[in-house]
């Protein structure tokens, strides 16, 4: 999946960018309380995707 589609996942489903890194970026989901990073690669692994949407607390894709 694409990281663009990801983020726009991430934020329509109440996760906002708390910090960016060196490799990654750390999501924030306010409502859960929860982090997770997401990684700078242009393509991203279903098996990730779905992890990070699990540790925020989401709807996976």
């Amino acid at each position: 999946m694409k990281r663009r589609l990801l983020i726009i996942h991430l934020i329509s489903n109440g996760c906002m960018l708390l910090r960016e890194g060196a490799k990654h970026t750390i999501v924030y989901n306010p409502a859960t309380k929860k982090t997770s990073s997401l990684p700078r690669h242009s393509e991203i692994n279903d098996f990730l995707t779905r992890k990070i949407c699990r540790d925020l607390g989401i709807q996976e894709l």
